[in-house]
C-alpha cells in the first residue's frame, strides 16, 4: 500500500475531475517522511506510471521565468521546494514556501468608508465608456504612513455624490462580502476620481468584484480617464 498526496485543482474544467499527485509518504508499510523530496519524487513516478493519476511535475527554468509563465496563464502561484528537503507533517516549513503571483492592475479611488482616524476601506473602479463602475472595496495593504498619505490626497477631492454608475450592487452581502447596499451607502464617503492606486486581487468574482484585493501603492504617472478593466 502506497500513501500518495494528491492536489486538487480549485476550478474543474470541463466539468472533469483531475488528480495530481505530487508527494508520496509511504509504500508498503515503509514511510518516506525522511527521504528527500527528490527520492519521494522518485518513486512516485514509477509507482503511479500507467495509472490515470497525473504527476505535478517540477518546472523548469529560471525563476524569472517560471514567474512570467505563472502569470501569463493567470494561476495564483507556486510552491517553491528544496529538493533535499524531508517532509514534515502537521507544521509549516522553510524548505517549502508558497509564492503567489497575484494579478494587479490600477484603479481610480471614487470613495471610502470611514473609522476614528481615517479610513476603514476605499472604494475602488475602472471606466467603462466614461462610466466610472465599482471593483471593490481595498482594506489590506496599507501602512500606517500609505494610509495617511492616500487620506491626504482624496480628502482634497470631496464629493457629495456617489461616481459609481453601478452602486449600489446589492440587496445583501454578496458571496464574497463585497457588495454595496443601499443601506451601506449611508456610510460611505464620496471624492471625485482623482487618485490612482495599484491593487492587486486574485481573480474577479462572477459578480465582476475584486478577490482578496490588496493595495500596493500610489499611481501618479497614470490618468484617471485612462484606467480601464485590464482582465
Amino acid at each position: 500500500m502506497a500513501r500518495v498526496l494528491v492536489d486538487v485543482p480549485d476550478r474543474a474544467r470541463h466539468l472533469a475531475l483531475v488528480y495530481y499527485a505530487f508527494d508520496l509518504l509511504e509504500v508498503d508499510g515503509a514511510s518516506l517522511l525522511r527521504a528527500s523530496l527528490d527520492e519521494r519524487r522518485r518513486r512516485l513516478k514509477a509507482l503511479i506510471r500507467g495509472s490515470h493519476l497525473l504527476l505535478s511535475d517540477v518546472l523548469p527554468g529560471s525563476p524569472e521565468r517560471i514567474e512570467d509563465e505563472i502569470r501569463k496563464l493567470r494561476l495564483e502561484g507556486v510552491v517553491a521546494k528544496r529538493r533535499d528537503s524531508v517532509y514534515v507533517p502537521g507544521d509549516r516549513s522553510a524548505a517549502w514556501v508558497k509564492v503567489k503571483f497575484s494579478p494587479r492592475q490600477e484603479f481610480v479611488v471614487g470613495g471610502y468608508k470611514p473609522n476614528a482616524s481615517n479610513f476603514d476601506s476605499i472604494l475602488v473602479g475602472y471606466f467603462e465608456k466614461r462610466r466610472l463602475n465599482f471593483a471593490g472595496r481595498v482594506r489590506a495593504g496599507f501602512t500606517p504612513h500609505l494610509r495617511a498619505e492616500v487620506m491626504r490626497r482624496i480628502a482634497n477631492h470631496p464629493a457629495s455624490r456617489c461616481p459609481f454608475a453601478n452602486l449600489p450592487n446589492s440587496t445583501g452581502k454578496s458571496h464574497w462580502g463585497e457588495g454595496i447596499t443601499a443601506e451601506d451607502m449611508k456610510t460611505m464617503r464620496w471624492v471625485k476620481p482623482t487618485v490612482v492606486v495599484e491593487v492587486g486581487f486574485v481573480e474577479w468574482t462572477a459578480e465582476g468584484l475584486l478577490r482578496h484585493s490588496t493595495f500596493v501603492g500610489i499611481r501618479e504617472d497614470k490618468r484617471p480617464s485612462t484606467v480601464g478593466r485590464s482582465a
